[in-house]
């Protein structure tokens, strides 16, 4: 188990943790969820080794390692397959002194560890996790130099996967993620063989890949059973009772103060009154309940609503450069109350077509109608960097109400939730969530006919995603939405648009088909089926097929045979090996000492052997397959 027992934990005097304790069970999927500023990430720290308690221990199963995602994100010549593999430091080691080692006993050695650890299977496993990160084959041979930031921390938390620690922390992974990645991580955590402590605000994905719910709340932790719903549910349960409780006990506090102050003169009961100012004094009180109140999100409506449509999309193509189209063929309209989310991997074209609409891209060719009578109001995530770090969310409300008194532009201030304490507080020293809470009243303000939100949810706490939900139900003009959180999608959008194949077109299914469909695509073996299926699909006739089924059939025996051929020497030496193991788990061959040095060398140049016979089965299963796809395809 992992065990934080009593542990504190203060800065500059304030304690952020305070006496917390929690047993978490080895291979559970915990997720570890509080209000922003709670201390998450510093629990984290605490558990890697980073920070110290100032008292308290944290203690974790002898040689376990723990993982995290790298702080900077790789940025070298090495492609991202070999980045990924290079990170496991033991097994490129040791593939590095296989190369040169000469002592049969060493190699010997070498190879049992490299089988130990799986170190054959690491090249396809590797490229599995990056392909569901949304790595296609081309992109994993590309340096990792030519991604941006934010795909480049996608490579970090790819290697992290990819080295299976047993204990793996991961804060808030599924901000570099869009909503692809972060469906594939959710089915990838589900099935992790270890434990893992995450720190999201995505409830789908505490509800689908956790297993216990962490909370930590003013320095304490609880541990809850199942996902965030069932959390919820049984704390709101828990908070009911401790209401009752707590009325319960006052009521009698009450009424045993009013026993003694009529009392407490009379010499007939003064032995009793005493009696019950020790009682008094020795009932433990229940706790008030603080709750911390969300201030909502002031999203105002336009005064003036347009008729539908808002906007009309004709035969338009979209890029930034002429003759380098990056969407084609869009047809599409916007009316006054869409709710529209965007789907479709990053990289497909998403904040292109936002773009597109807001006016902030002319397009290539065809038309957009109506953008001359539209206000557009758009938030990219991006733009958190670029307040001023140095002006105030009072400084941002003076420029936007010139004429209006300080009372009204505070009064403005407390409806975004920025009270007297945050006002007058510098951007640089904002949160995350109370700059993103600012960028969106700012994009708010002017109440536009469309809002445009591209992943308006990062650094915004659970409860901040539900009042932003309400926020967007309220509102009356049309949204629309890119973002990777699943519910805010579900709860929010009526309409799905799919950003893919260099279009943009209505998707007719709902999200768990949107799921299905992704993580299908997104598995190897199922993406040359459905090719292969596609493929069937589409010949003439079944004689053609009968016949093209006949030719392939030839030309792919040799490959076929030359695959279990191989796969058959691979069985051999792996009965041999077996054979071998069991002779050196055996006392009675050391005595004789010759003997066991020959045993322990033919065992070394066995496990050599399958060694390259497995290269050669995968190379021959490689080959057998690709040629088995090309065929199905012509």
């Amino acid at each position: 188990m992992l065990h934080i027992n009593d542990l504190t934990y203060r800065i500059e005097g304030k304690p952020i943790i305070e006496d917390a304790t929690a047993a978490i069970p080895e291979g559970h999927k915990v997720g570890l969820v509080g209000r922003n500023g709670a201390g998450k990430s510093t629990l984290l720290k605490l558990i890697a080794g980073d920070l110290h308690g100032d008292t308290g221990t944290i203690t974790i199963p002898r040689g376990s390692r723990i993982g995290r995602i790298a702080q900077e994100a790789p940025g070298g010549d090495d492609s991202l397959i070999d980045w990924v593999l290079s990170t496991d430091a033991e097994r490129a080691n040791l593939l590095a002194e296989a190369e040169t080692a000469s002592d049969p006993h060493r190699i010997a050695e070498i190879q049992i560890r490299l089988t130990d650890i799986d170190a054959h299977a690491a090249p396809a496993r590797a490229a599995s996790i990056l392909a569901g990160l949304g790595f296609d084959d081309d992109a994993q041979k590309r340096p990792c130099r030519a991604f941006s930031g934010g795909w480049r921390m996608r490579v970090a938390l790819a290697s992290v996967l990819f080295l299976e620690p047993d204990i793996l922390l991961l804060d808030e992974p599924t901000n570099y993620l869009d909503l692809e990645g972060t469906l594939w991580l959710e089915s990838y955590l589900k099935s992790y063989p270890h434990t893992v402590l995450i720190v999201s605000h995505d409830r789908d994905l505490l509800n689908r890949a956790a297993s216990a719910i962490l909370h930590l709340d003013r320095g304490k932790l609880t541990l809850y059973s199942g996902g965030y719903d069932d959390f919820e549910e049984t704390r709101r349960a828990k908070q009911r009772l401790e209401l009752k409780l707590k009325k319960k006990q006052d009521d009698e506090r009450r009424r045993i103060q009013a026993f003694i102050d009529r009392f407490k003169a009379k010499a007939t009961k003064a032995k009793q009154a005493q009696s019950r100012v020790k009682y008094l004094a020795k009932m433990q009180p229940i706790a008030d309940q603080v709750e911390d109140r969300v201030a909502p999100f002031a999203l105002p409506s336009p005064e003036k609503p347009l008729a539908s449509p808002l906007l009309r999309i004709e035969k338009a193509t979209a890029g930034y450069e002429p003759g380098k189209p990056i969407l084609s063929g869009l047809d599409l309209r916007i009316d006054q109350d869409d709710r529209i989310a965007l789907l479709g991997a990053n990289g497909n074209g998403k904040s292109t077509f936002a773009k597109l609409v807001a006016g902030k891209l002319a397009p290539l060719s065809g038309d957009v109608f109506g953008m001359s009578r539209v206000s557009v109001g758009y938030f990219a995530q991006h733009q958190l960097d670029e307040l001023n770090p140095m002006a105030t969310p009072f400084d941002y409300v003076v420029k936007l109400m010139p004429e209006a008194t300080e009372a009204q532009r505070r009064t403005r201030l407390g409806t975004w939730g920025f009270g007297a304490d945050k006002a007058d507080t510098k951007c640089g020293n904002l949160s995350g969530g109370e700059k993103a809470r600012l960028l969106l009243a700012l994009t708010a303000f002017h109440a536009p006919h469309l809002l445009i939100l591209d992943e308006p949810t990062n650094h915004l706490d659970v409860d901040s995603r539900e009042a932003l939900i309400h926020a967007i139900a309220e509102f009356e003009g049309a949204v629309i939405l890119i973002s990777h959180d699943r519910h805010l999608v579900e709860a929010t959008a009526d309409r799905l648009w799919l950003v893919a194949d260099g279009t943009v077109h209505t998707y007719d299914g709902d999200m768990d088909s949107y799921r299905a469909e992704l993580l299908q695509t997104r598995s190897p073996r199922a993406a040359r089926r459905a090719a292969s299926d596609a493929a069937t699909d589409a010949r003439a006739s079944r004689a053609d097929q009968r016949k093209a089924a006949a030719n392939r059939r030839a030309e792919l025996a040799p490959l076929k045979k030359a695959m279990q051929t191989a796969e058959k020497a691979v069985e051999k030496l792996t009965a041999e090996l077996a054979k071998l193991d069991t002779q050196l788990t055996s006392p009675d061959l050391y005595a004789d000492a010759a003997k066991a040095s020959r045993v322990s060398l033919e065992r070394g140049q066995t496990a050599k052997r399958l060694a390259e016979a497995e290269e050669a089965w995968l190379m021959a299963t490689s080959a057998y397959e690709d040629a088995e796809q090309q065929a199905a395809t012509v």
